[in-house]
């Protein structure tokens, strides 16, 4: 008797999980997902990666943005360019441009593609200036090839989803004159869940979500909540642009998600549990 009750134990706790997952799983059966990547996240891509194959096979649309922050300026330090910032955006020049390129498609973007095909997954990387997808224009001439967005052409991505492919994209776009625009990533993002009229934009980051002044996070709050919070200095530093994207984002997208992209299958349990890992942000 005492051998069997472990056994059963784990049958009542599978019961339990499938329970609570299947009503989800259901709802977001062909529902597009944008999932962004954070620049800071990116050392933990390989379980965000094979949440991104579940879901994939589960029946949803994932679409992955990312950005790659944190590798660019390493690689402008090792080849002794300066970095320069201002409001949050990287003053991007012809030499630092070069360098953004090589490392968003050559380094981060095929890395993932190849990590998530060991991982059994079918992904194809691309950026917003394949296809035509993201037409931008240049944001502030002091910001240099920082680009603004005009537009998205969702085909290339829509091909790619029709094939049964998850589209991993670098945040690049053309300007008017055919140059190739740095652009933020969460704004690539935003914009590409609008395009798809996306049911959910999920924010990986590293932080755990929007947490009251006692720092107990908050799981789910209201557009006009979140700019209280903001009104009042609980959402500060840091968490005010990505918040600010969120908001954007809710234009278009009935949900936006911020969770921690550092937690183990955290996409998994935000989306197809009841208590969820982050924050969710309603319309």
């Amino acid at each position: 008797m005492a051998i069997s009750t472990p056994i059963m134990s784990d049958h009542h706790l599978i019961a339990q999980v499938l329970t609570e997952a299947l009503p989800y799983i259901d709802f977001l059966k062909n529902k597009t997902l944008v999932v962004k990547l954070g620049g800071s996240t990116l050392e933990y891509q390989q379980e965000v990666l094979q949440d991104v194959i579940w879901l994939r096979a589960l029946g949803a649309y994932p679409i992955v943005v990312h950005g790659g922050g944190p590798y660019i300026t390493r690689w402008l330090t090792k080849l002794n360019i300066p970095t320069r910032f201002e409001n949050g955006l990287r003053v991007t020049d012809a030499q630092v441009l070069e360098v953004v390129r090589m490392v968003l498609l050559g380094q981060v973007n095929q890395g993932l593609v190849l990590m998530a095909s060991k991982m059994g997954g079918k992904a194809v990387g691309l950026s917003g200036t394949d296809g035509g997808l993201v037409r931008a224009h240049i944001a502030d001439e002091r910001l240099g090839f920082v680009g603004e967005i005009d537009a998205v052409d969702p085909s290339p991505i829509e091909a790619l989803l029709k094939k049964g492919y998850i589209p991993i994209v670098a945040p690049l776009g053309e300007g008017p004159d055919g140059d190739c625009l740095n652009i933020n990533a969460d704004l690539v993002a935003a914009h590409i869940a609008g395009a798809f009229n996306a049911e959910k934009l999920i924010f990986l980051s590293n932080v755990a979500g929007i947490c009251r002044a006692d720092k107990s996070l908050i799981s789910e709050l209201s557009e006009a909540e979140a700019k209280r919070l903001i009104g009042e200095g609980v959402i500060n530093g840091g968490m005010i642009p990505k918040v600010t994207a969120c908001l954007d984002a809710l234009a278009s997208v009935p949900r936006v998600h911020i969770v921690d992209g550092r937690e183990p299958h955290v996409l998994l349990r935000e989306l197809f549990t009841d208590k969820g890992a982050g924050t969710m942000i309603i319309r």
